[in-house]
């Protein structure tokens, strides 16, 4: 729920939580077949944070590939179906996000290398060639 002190009242007065419901809930209503979002939870609080992945994970379920940027890991492993890595310029190949955790991810994140082992948990692998 988006509050503020009237309904004609300008995005600007707003709080940034209900920016950022306000700029997904349009996104959503214009069903776009990809959407990027980048730290879409950066400085909400609990509630608000809730609203937004709700949103996403409906857009996403509604068919729009959604390619989430975060450097937040319970998000990432919250929302994203794969993970792929950003560091020092290269990125990782996508790895399904059930085949990741918290200290790979993490670890990914300082290296820009994340590879699956055979048991299928990801762990830091050798560096790209």
């Amino acid at each position: 729920r988006v509050r503020g002190r009237r309904p004609s009242a300008r995005m600007g007065s707003l709080s940034g939580g209900s920016q950022q419901k306000v700029r997904l809930a349009r996104e959503r209503q214009l069903q776009p077949s990809v959407l990027v979002v980048g730290q879409p939870t950066a400085g909400l609080d609990v509630g608000a944070i809730e609203y937004v992945h709700g949103l996403l994970l409906d857009v996403r379920d509604r068919g729009t590939a959604v390619l989430l940027i975060s450097n937040d890991l319970s998000e990432i492993l919250t929302l994203s179906d794969r993970v792929a890595v950003i560091a020092e310029g290269r990125i990782t190949p996508p790895v399904p996000v059930e085949d990741v955790d918290m200290e790979s991810l993490g670890l990914a994140m300082a290296s820009a290398s994340l590879t699956v082992a055979a048991s299928g948990s990801a762990s830091r692998g050798a560096e790209p060639g």
